[in-house]
């Protein structure tokens, strides 16, 4: 695989754990909205998790357009 394509192919992956994240706290917001203070736990977690996996993939596909 080239470079670009490689590169390419991180930012997706990295967009892609971004978007996860958005998505579970947004649905952690609406939770608590809706005083569902328990799934707005679960969800909270969720997006950390998501967070964390999304800086994972921003820092190599970053690193990797850097080369």
């Amino acid at each position: 695989m080239s470079n670009t394509n490689e590169s390419s192919g991180l930012h997706k992956q990295a967009a892609r754990a971004h978007e996860d994240a958005a998505k579970q706290h947004l649905h952690a917001a609406s939770c608590h909205d809706q005083n569902k203070i328990s799934d707005a736990k679960d969800s909270s977690k969720s997006a950390m998790a998501c967070c964390n996996a999304a800086q994972k993939h921003s820092t190599t596909a970053c690193d990797c357009s850097a080369k």
